[in-house]
């Protein structure tokens, strides 16, 4: 999407969208998204990550009323068992089925704020590449995309965020830019993992069973235009 100052901004389905922390949008990204038909805002991230950086741009009161942020963390990240398997953080496909069993409720939240969004909805993390991509390849996998536009857009995102990283003049705690013979290799074994999940998760039964009404999934699949 080219929302000014949007990081790995991607359109998922229907009137659903995906992006990196919302912090990076201009004044007038923000219109743009606005323009597009965008209203309301789900932010993955858990309460210490929601932080203006002095690097991020001024975007004022007014024009932020018109959207309603939703905050809809995926995970607890103080959580023992997911701490043992996702350290520093979630970064890896291998490990959304230990997200969704860990924290079925999370998930399902997130669903639901989907299902109750005013007008067309982006879905943020920090990156936008795997809290954001796990929810992502369960919203394409509703819609009935296929593994491969799954894979595809996963694939998009982390190499999205791996050019941000190369350009970015603030370095990231954690990542740094990887050149195409180290990203390629392990870009191969996460879009494997990917497959699995989509493959196991099947995200119909999950959110029913997890307390998404019919009414929900019928507002859901409505804005990924189904």
């Amino acid at each position: 999407m080219e929302w000014d100052g949007a990081v790995n901004a991607w359109h998922i389905a229907g009137s659903v969208f995906r992006m990196g922390r919302r912090e990076w949008l201009t004044e007038a990204g923000w219109q743009q998204a606005y323009d597009g038909g965008v209203r309301t805002v789900v932010d993955l991230r858990n309460p210490e990550e929601r932080r203006r950086r002095d690097s991020d741009p001024s975007v004022s009161a007014e024009t932020m009323a018109a959207f309603d942020v939703v905050l809809s963390p995926t995970e607890d990240p103080h959580d023992s068992e997911f701490r043992k398997l996702c350290v520093p953080y979630l970064n890896d496909p291998a490990h959304y089925a230990d997200n969704a069993r860990i924290f079925p409720d999370r998930l399902a939240g997130v669903f639901k704020a989907v299902a109750a969004g005013r007008g067309g909805v982006v879905i943020h993390c920090s990156a936008g590449r795997d809290r954001s991509g796990m929810i992502a390849a369960m919203l394409q996998d509703l819609a009935g995309a296929g593994e491969e536009a799954i894979v595809r857009g996963y694939e998009r995102a982390v190499r999205g965020i791996n050019e941000h990283h190369r350009v970015s003049t603030v370095p990231h705690p954690h990542e740094r830019y990887l050149p195409e013979d180290v990203l390629a290799p392990l870009l191969e074994m996460r879009l494997e993992s990917l497959r699995r999940f989509v493959r196991h998760v099947k995200t119909r039964d999950f959110l029913r069973h997890n307390g998404i009404t019919d009414r929900e999934l019928t507002a859901i699949l409505a804005k990924l235009g189904r």
